[in-house]
């Protein structure tokens, strides 16, 4: 097992900028779209063709940001774009659900950013309304796709750490409490973990699957949303995750696979392009792979886009690193945890 552990394998990522080219509408253009639609236009060859807004001024305003051929001033348009093949919905998580059935309904394919919805039950309606259409939909979880992800995934698949017994992932900022605004705001599916929270219960998952149990425990802001969520998840193979997420502090971004023969720890932040370090059983260091680009973190999110352009060049309805069903069970995970904490739910 020290030599699987000393001689990382390579990512197995090809080129983003070598995926075939696929043209993109903007749902929703705020900040994040706008880190996104620079990455891709930066690392890719994919071209963000249109962006839709309730705003046509705001809508207007990113396109001419961010080079964008047409904007629109309402959402209907856009997806109603004969030269869009594919929207990225970008919008607040309370309207995912919404957002993601208008462009499947019009037959477009869709990136919607995580979480998929804001409950498992609004995912599974996605998922069932997009292989109605035969279309493809996949979650932004970009984290996935990321090449150091796939250096662990590898290792994980050969058996390099042996059988997997704890996991641990930490995400949390602290943001000034706005009751107004999107993290806290009930109503627009606030709270740490339906923010922060997500990628870390996806990284359990990545490594655990699905859990067996959960145990939760957290505290509450004034408008009801959880603020800060410690998990304990326990899986049918004996594994353990161990998560937290907080909006009232920042933690160190940090995420472990720790097996019987070896442990994978990642660099700051394990949600972005960083790196890894693989522990043998003694606790020496084995081998450390740092990101070769020294890209801004959301830069990451070409990665991601340029899959899904391979997916859909493939025939494929959803991704084969991250699958509907996966996306659906860490929202059922989050749903469990924020049942247990008392969080202000909103369907």
């Amino acid at each position: 097992m020290t030599d699987l552990l000393a001689a990382l394998p390579e990512p197995r990522h090809p080129d983003p900028r070598d995926a075939p080219a696929l043209r993109w509408g903007v749902l929703g253009p705020g900040g994040i779209a706008a880190d996104f639609t620079d990455a891709l236009h930066r690392h890719t060859g994919q071209r963000v063709v249109a962006a839709g807004s309730r705003s046509a001024e705001r809508s207007a305003a990113f396109a001419a940001a961010h080079g964008v051929e047409r904007s629109y001033g309402s959402y209907e348009a856009l997806v109603g774009d004969p030269d869009v093949d594919v929207v990225y919905v970008a919008t607040p998580h309370s309207e995912h659900l919404a957002h993601a059935l208008l462009a499947i309904a019009a037959g477009k394919h869709v990136l919607i950013e995580k979480p998929m919805a804001v409950t498992a039950d609004q995912a599974r309606r996605i998922v069932a309304a997009a292989r109605d259409a035969g279309v493809f939909a996949m979650e932004a979880m970009w984290t996935r796709y990321l090449p150091q992800t796939d250096i662990a995934r590898q290792l994980l698949e050969q058996g390099a750490l042996g059988d997997v017994r704890v996991v641990t992932a930490d995400f949390g900022g602290r943001v000034p409490y706005d009751p107004s605004s999107r993290l806290w705001d009930p109503a627009l599916a606030g709270g740490a973990l339906l923010d922060l929270g997500v990628y870390t219960v996806s990284w359990a998952s990545f490594a655990l699957g699905a859990p067996a149990g959960i145990i939760a425990t957290g505290t509450l802001a004034p408008s009801g949303v959880d603020d800060q969520v410690a998990l304990v998840l326990s899986s049918a193979s004996g594994g353990q995750a161990l998560l937290s997420t907080s909006l009232l502090a920042g933690t160190p971004s940090l995420a472990t696979i720790t097996g019987t023969e070896g442990r994978i720890e990642t660099d700051s932040p394990f949600w972005g392009p960083s790196g890894l370090k693989v522990f043998r059983p003694d606790g020496t260091l084995a081998a450390h792979w740092r990101d070769p680009y020294g890209r801004p973190h959301r830069d990451g999110m070409s990665y991601e886009a340029a899959a899904l352009a391979r997916y859909v060049a493939e025939g494929r309805t959803e991704s084969p690193l991250h699958p509907l069903a996966e996306a659906v069970d860490t929202l059922a995970t989050i749903d469990e945890a924020r049942r247990q904490v008392g969080a202000t739910r909103v369907e």
